[in-house]
């Protein structure tokens, strides 16, 4: 599964804008809009991205 599509999911069903997303997850109010136009995220955002979703109670299971 990729990073995007856990953020996506994760957005959905938090409802949570995307830029407020990066801000929080690694301070990059830009991260999901360039993730989906194509920026390949290195080893250690990927690792904060994850970090930052398994300490959310709202995430999907």
């Amino acid at each position: 599964m990729s990073v995007l599509y856990k953020i996506d999911r994760y957005l959905r069903a938090t409802a949570m804008p995307p830029t407020t997303f990066g801000r929080l997850a690694v301070r990059d109010p830009r991260l999901v809009q360039d993730l989906r136009r194509g920026r390949e995220p290195g080893a250690r955002m990927v690792r904060r991205i994850e970090a930052f979703l398994a300490t959310q109670r709202d995430l999907p299971r």
